[in-house]
């Protein structure tokens, strides 16, 4: 081990490494991944102690039946509570301090120059989609890029779905177990509420539904997520509040 790697971890260098690790899908967990290698450069780490640290973060990670390692820190469990607390506020800031150690803040995915006159009204604007893109790299990561309906695994098709609408619940907006990774066909029905989740999980559909592109999935099992399970007091919501019976 060098003398670099004996230093404690910062905050700054575990909001990046919480940000990483939300954003990765668990079999990407290894020193070979090129963005791990990435931002062990910039922070001045090896890519095994930026690993082995996001390997922590599955051992505090509520959301997952797997543990990681085991070597935890007082201020991992800080930071992390952090994030868990305020999923809104963590987002933007780990999204912007990623950029920031980049060298590339105006390419934050959800940044590109929108036609808004009114600089106040576009700074906003840009803020809310770098948090849903944010929001939509975790939930595709938890699905490990599949509609967690049928499968398709074109990512051009696919959307980070809130089970709370956005304008429902704001404390929630980025709570991944808040998402859901659908298809567009599925992800409109869903918001549309021509189908549900059940409390086991399972496809439910509207009556009002004859198609067979989506009668074909009731009451079959959704692929479950590697982490940021579902939230059941949120499924529950979107079936007492949105569902069509």
């Amino acid at each position: 081990m060098s003398v670099g790697e004996r230093k404690p971890w910062t905050r700054d260098e575990l909001i990046l490494a919480i940000n990483l690790y939300c954003k990765t899908p668990f079999g990407r967990i290894h020193m070979r991944n090129p963005e791990i290698i990435e931002l062990s450069n910039k922070i001045g780490r090896t890519p095994g102690s930026v690993s082995y640290k996001l390997a922590n973060f599955a051992s505090i990670d509520p959301t997952i039946d797997r543990k990681g390692a085991v070597n935890v820190s007082k201020l991992d469990r800080q930071v992390w509570n952090e994030f868990f607390e305020d999923w809104e506020t963590m987002a933007f800031e780990s999204e912007t301090r990623m950029a920031q150690l980049k060298k590339s803040e105006t390419k934050l995915e959800g940044s590109d120059d929108f036609l808004i006159s009114d600089g106040e009204t576009r700074s906003a604007f840009v803020k809310v989609r770098i948090k849903q893109g944010f929001f939509r790299k975790m939930i595709l990561a938890s699905y490990k890029n599949l509609c967690c309906i049928t499968k398709i695994d074109n990512i051009e098709l696919l959307v980070a779905s809130h089970i709370v609408p956005w304008a429902c619940d704001k404390k929630n907006r980025l709570n991944p177990m808040n998402g859901l990774c659908l298809n567009a066909l599925h992800d409109r029905a869903f918001d549309k509420g021509l189908i549900s989740i059940d409390e086991g999980y399972n496809v439910i559909v509207s009556k009002n539904v004859k198609h067979k592109l989506i009668l074909q999935y009731d009451r079959k099992p959704i692929i479950m997520p590697d982490r940021f399970l579902p939230d059941q007091n949120f499924l529950s919501f979107h079936r007492k509040n949105i569902f069509r019976r």
